[in-house]
């Protein structure tokens, strides 16, 4: 990537980090890291090992799209690592989301293994990411019903969640055959505030669009192993990322179980995602905590402590992989003739 490029993705990350920390109330901060205790060390550091999962998924997808490997061993697998935390990093201080961190691994990657290879990668990952949210969501659901009581209000909501994941999984499942980014860029082209944009974005880049819908078919059609790899590693993120919510609730709630953890996560994701386009989700994912606590019996504060926890580690890692911009690891390339 150009100096300039990476320059300017680390400048605007720390701007936004700053504004995001001047925010928070520091005496608040301390008490509750102070009543977290061991814990909190615990909740940072398991998103060391949780950030794996999600490079090893993207990893996959690489090997599996660039038959030559020339992203390849050790040395390869940390660099990624690398880019994935601050992929992540930018994506959580960006309105939008994927706005910051997809643009930036793209243009990370691609002088790696070609332009075109770099975006296919990528997309497919981040589809693949979300597609994993939908199945957590639906298995949330199905654990809701066989460990808590039902009343008809959350029946009603329980059994709306279950059928919006089941027709994502089905589109999705549709996108990844026929392709899908062909399309979104001609639905984007008819919408009257942004059409302007993505009409000529679409003329452009038809090429390497169609070209992204091939590859998106030939891993579910070819390599459907690596397809259910890539899924089940993003998914195993999710129920294993329950663990932080356990944590924290084991400072003030001895009797917390994993389930319930995966629970309140699945819940707080949810709304969390509906407000996608808020820097760090501030306030979605706090209101999602509050209520999702409350659904299962317990107090507002534990909601609050948890979220508390939850946004300091947040901006830990989203530091972190700001930071991490500015490092560049030489990457091992197989050559090209080989």
């Amino acid at each position: 990537m150009r100096k300039r490029y990476e320059n300017g993705f680390f400048i605007i990350g720390i701007l936004i980090f700053i504004v995001m920390v001047a925010q928070l109330d520091f005496v608040q901060v301390w008490d509750g890291v102070s009543r977290a205790g061991y814990w909190f060390v615990a909740v940072v550091a398991l998103w060391f090992f949780l950030y794996f999962f999600n490079t090893a998924a993207w990893w996959s997808i690489i090997q599996c799209l660039d038959e030559q490997h020339r992203l390849r061993g050790s040395k390869g697998f940390i660099w990624l690592y690398k880019v994935t935390v601050s992929g992540f990093a930018l994506n959580y201080a960006t309105p939008g989301g994927l706005m910051g961190g997809e643009p930036y691994k793209i243009m990370s990657l691609a002088p790696r293994i070609t332009t075109e290879l770099a975006t296919a990668s990528v997309f497919l990952h981040t589809m693949t990411h979300i597609f994993s949210h939908f199945w957590f969501w639906l298995i949330a659901c199905l654990l809701y019903v066989v460990t808590q009581p039902l009343n008809w209000p959350m029946g009603v909501l329980i059994a709306a969640v279950t059928a919006f994941c089941l027709l994502a999984i089905c589109f999705f499942l549709k996108g990844y055959r026929r392709g899908i980014t062909v399309w979104a860029m001609t639905l984007l082209a008819r919408f009257p505030m942004i059409k302007r944009k993505a009409a000529p974005f679409f003329q452009r880049n038809a090429g390497r669009l169609h070209e992204i819908d091939l590859q998106m078919g030939m891993l579910l059609g070819r390599h459907p192993a690596t397809f259910a790899w890539a899924v089940g590693l993003e998914l195993a993120c999710r129920i294993v990322s329950a663990l932080e919510i356990m944590f924290v609730l084991l400072v003030i709630l001895p009797s917390a179980n994993f389930v319930q953890c995966i629970l309140i996560l699945a819940f707080t994701s949810l709304v969390a995602n509906m407000l996608f386009f808020i820097p760090l989700q501030l306030g979605g994912r706090e209101g999602g905590f509050l209520m999702s606590v409350s659904g299962l019996g317990m107090s507002s504060s534990a909601g609050i402590f948890v979220a508390l926890i939850v946004r300091l580690r947040e901006l830990i890692w989203t530091g972190v992989g700001l930071l991490l911009i500015k490092i560049e690891r030489k990457v091992v390339f197989q050559d090209k003739k080989k």
